[in-house]
């Protein structure tokens, strides 16, 4: 079960890092919505490179932070693929919600139909990041499992934080360095 939360929480980090980066920045924050400008959110913010440039940053830090032995770092390869092609599918779907803005409006379940689409291939993304990060999970030591569960919470909030993933209603990951509600939820 910790397992599956860690490598759970690795795809949320994942797919939030892009998105959420622009949340602590710019004047509107998230209350203009997610997909930029006014009504749109901080999807207009952030170009592809710029997507492309926090997640090679987060991947980067996730593997610093765990400190992989020689025999771990041959077991690498495949996990940062998966993370890639499921950032690449993201941003994918992010491009295609903004170009369809306004379209589906009038189509509802139109709109539920491509959102199911999408979920089963963010599903099936998901469960190729499992398998990959499997080998490389049974082959950590408690450390670097114990630095794979926090360098998957530091991350910005976004839309994976509280309430979407959560786990008995909390989000499975929390903000930035002091903004963590984890103690609120225990009163």
């Amino acid at each position: 079960m910790r397992k599956q939360i860690l490598i759970g929480a690795l795809v949320g980090s994942l797919l939030a890092v892009g998105v959420s980066a622009t949340a602590q920045s710019g004047s509107g924050g998230t209350r203009d919505g997610m997909m930029g400008g006014p009504g749109r959110g901080m999807m207009g913010r952030l170009s592809p490179d710029d997507m492309s440039a926090f997640v090679d940053a987060h991947i980067a830090a996730l593997r610093a932070g765990l400190k992989l032995s020689a025999e771990q770092e041959k077991l690498w390869p495949p996990v940062e693929e998966a993370m890639r092609s499921l950032a690449r599918l993201h941003l994918t779907h992010m491009q295609g919600l903004r170009q369809s803005r306004g379209t589906m409006a009038d189509d509802s379940v139109g709109l539920l139909r491509i959102m199911a689409d999408r979920m089963s291939q963010g599903a099936e993304a998901v469960r190729e990041l499992a398998d990959a990060a499997a080998p490389l999970y049974a082959t950590l030591d408690d450390a670097q499992k114990r630095r794979l569960q926090m360098l998957v919470r530091m991350r910005p909030r976004g839309m994976m934080g509280s309430g979407m993933m959560g786990l008995s209603g909390r989000g499975m990951m929390r903000g930035w360095f002091g903004d963590d509600d984890e103690d609120q939820d225990d009163h």
